[in-house]
């Protein structure tokens, strides 16, 4: 194919990921994958000094809507060019020094949402339009009233239109999916889909937000810079995203670039980069525009978090506490740094309610370094195949139950797979930490000297190791070794080695914290266990009831006399300055690690949330703090060192 043919092949398919993506909110391919074939026409229209008149490297946005009104923008709208990494940023900053050597730049964040455009006149909210064309938008109005954190009055009478995105938080984002009958795939769609609702009734369940940064017309006023600019916004109420930095140089600016692309996933709000412009708007006249962009502006786009793939296959696998769950097989694609060939599904409803189907395209997302998650249906294939729930299990083949929308197999002890899952978290590092004793090994245990229990373990002579493949005295003598260090172990690993459902390392801690013994545990009323920060009923009835099992209560019995010693936590001092304290920690601490100040805190009386709250009494914060400290500000939550905190007990 030549080069030609290939760029009028672009232009159809890039325009056709536009119309799904700006007309019909439905996209068919991730940003990542349109951003790959838009830069291919890009570069081709370079190399070739060609623009075809259909090319979508001269629009912005998409057509407007049939079913809404059209109102006219009274300036053009422009998108932004986009660098695609650190040393292209680096020589754009070069290129605008020419005009002025000492001109600062404006770091913000780049929403992921809905671009709107809000008009105000005498100090009252008039309308609000989509981007539409770049010229011609959809009246929006009724539906954008409906946005709280959109005011209807602002301090300025004369006659102003800003633009900002209209969006979804990921907090309203959870909270409508518990209770929706259709569960949204994702929250950039969700809010898109909510303002062009006809139904402005429907906009409003949604509860979205709106993040302000510009104005693109402000009658009798004249800003000086990016930052007046933004203060401006701020005086008159307009949420701007809590993030504003005027930096000099490219080096700044790629710090500050890091630091965001290190917290983006502890943010309420969806971004997907940072935007970077002229702080000066008098050099924004000097450096000027294309016919799509400015040039004094740029969007520093982080590395996708959502892909789309083809589903190959699904497989059901059993957990140590014989749940069955649905893992998707995927065409191997790239996603944060790292090829991504599996993804969870969480349960049959799931599939049911994402409409996916085996051999159609999927959307893939990765946050927090978490296993992958499919999101939803991206395109159906011709010979897409519909996905069954199995009756047996697929490992011992007994018959799996229902409880709500998750399956089981109740074959805790003649399951394979589930003998090997709990032995293999039991032996965990944060569990008894039991070096030598891997997957691998675990399985040949099972398999040859039919261990079932973590108790089992225990009773293994140096002459059955050896007698196994691949064991000679050594490997055999340092296992032994590993599990007779493995018998001292402290209160809250052993808890969380137990594998009681839901118990994560941190609520073990917290449950050994609060109650200082096994026994004290054991003994636990449901009320004092749902008492514990972060710990919910579900929590607190998985613990009640693990206790209450017979045959869990003889394992342990089984281990305690297999000489398993568990070292309590020592006192926690409630005549300590900080006891009955709730704090909340965040960043990077100087000299300790956050498990350390955790447990300074803890012994010392005071409690440790994971989220920031009105009653939350101090936010712990070290370098690279994120939402938690924006959030703490904004409830006026006195925010503390860690030299504080050691001032405050001392």
């Amino acid at each position: 194919m030549d080069k030609l043919e290939e760029m009028k092949k672009l232009v159809e398919e890039v325009s056709r990921h536009n119309h799904n993506y700006y007309d019909l909110d439905s996209p068919t391919v991730s940003d990542a994958e349109y951003d790959k074939l838009y830069y291919r026409l890009v570069d081709l229209e370079k190399e070739l000094g060609i623009t075809l008149p259909s090319s979508p490297t001269l629009r912005v946005g998409g057509e407007v809507l049939s079913s809404f009104q059209k109102k006219e923008h009274p300036k053009k709208l422009f998108s932004l060019n986009k660098v695609r990494d650190e040393d292209d940023l680096a020589s754009w900053v070069d290129d605008m020094r020419q005009f002025d050597p000492k001109m600062t730049f404006s770091v913000e964040y780049k929403f992921d949402g809905l671009h709107l455009v809000i008009e105000y006149d005498g100090g009252k909210f008039v309308s609000a339009t989509t981007r539409g064309n770049g010229y011609v938008g959809e009246d929006v109005s009724e539906q954008v009233k409906t946005i709280r954190s959109v005011p209807l009055e602002i301090k300025f009478k004369g006659h102003l239109f800003v633009e900002g995105e209209g969006m979804m938080t990921n907090h309203s984002f959870k909270i409508y999916n518990r209770t929706a009958e259709e569960k949204l795939k994702n929250v950039r769609n969700a809010a898109a889909g909510a303002i062009r609702n006809l139904d402005p009734k429907e906009t409003a369940k949604r509860r979205l937000d709106f993040f302000c940064y510009s104005i693109l017309e402000c009658e009798g006023k004249n800003f000086s810079s990016q930052k007046e600019m933004h203060k401006f916004l701020e005086d008159n109420g307009f949420a701007t995203g809590d993030y504003f930095k005027v930096v000099s140089s490219a080096e700044e600016i790629i710090k500050e670039i890091r630091a965001i692309d290190g917290r983006k996933n502890s943010l309420d709000i969806l971004i997907d980069g940072a935007v970077v412009s002229i702080n000066e708007t008098a050099h924004r006249e000097d450096v000027g525009w294309t016919t799509k962009f400015p040039k004094w502006a740029i969007a520093y786009k982080f590395e996708a978090q959502e892909v789309s793939t083809t589903l190959n296959d699904v497989v059901w696998q059993v957990g140590r506490t014989g749940k069955v769950t649905p893992i998707a097989i995927l065409e191997p694609v790239e996603l944060a740094g790292a090829t991504v060939k599996k993804a969870t599904l969480n349960n049959y409803d799931d599939i049911v309610r994402k409409n996916v189907s085996i051999g159609s395209r999927v959307f893939v997302r990765r946050s927090n370094e978490v296993i992958p998650e499919v999101l939803g249906l991206a395109e159906k294939g011709e010979s897409a195949k519909k996905i069954f729930e199995p009756a047996l299990c697929p490992c011992c083949k007994s018959e799996l139950v229902k409880k709500g929308p998750l399956l089981f197999c109740l074959n805790h002890d003649g399951c394979f797979d589930q003998i090997e899952g709990r032995l293999t978290h039991f032996a965990s590092r944060d569990a008894l930490k039991i070096e030598g004793l891997s997957e691998k090994t675990i399985r040949v245990l099972i398999r040859d000297l039919g261990v079932k229990y973590p108790s089992d373990l225990y009773k293994i002579s140096h002459e059955d190791f050896v007698k196994l493949e691949k064991f000679k005295d050594k490997k055999a003598q340092n296992l032994k070794n590993s599990l007779e260090n493995s018998k001292n172990v402290e209160l809250f690993r052993f808890i969380y080695a137990l594998g009681i459902g839901e118990v994560g390392i941190k609520t073990a801690r917290d449950v050994a914290g609060r109650f200082g013994s096994l026994d004290a545990i054991r003994k636990a009323k449901y009320r004092e266990i749902e008492g514990i920060t972060d710990i919910g009923p579900v929590i607190a009835k998985n613990v009640l009831e693990f206790f209450k099992d017979e045959e869990n209560l003889q394992e342990i019995d089984r281990l305690m006399d297999a000489g398993i010693k568990i070292k309590n936590p020592k006192p926690r001092d409630f005549s300590s300055p900080i006891a009955g304290k709730k704090f909340v920690l965040t960043g990077t601490l100087p000299t300790m690690t956050r498990n350390e100040a955790t447990e300074l805190i803890l012994s010392n009386g005071g409690e440790v949330s994971g989220s920031v709250s009105a009653k939350t009494d101090f936010v712990l914060a070290g370098e690279n703090a994120g939402s938690k400290l924006t959030k703490a500000e904004t409830l006026k939550i006195k925010i503390i060192s860690e030299e504080d905190l050691k001032n405050l007990l001392s």
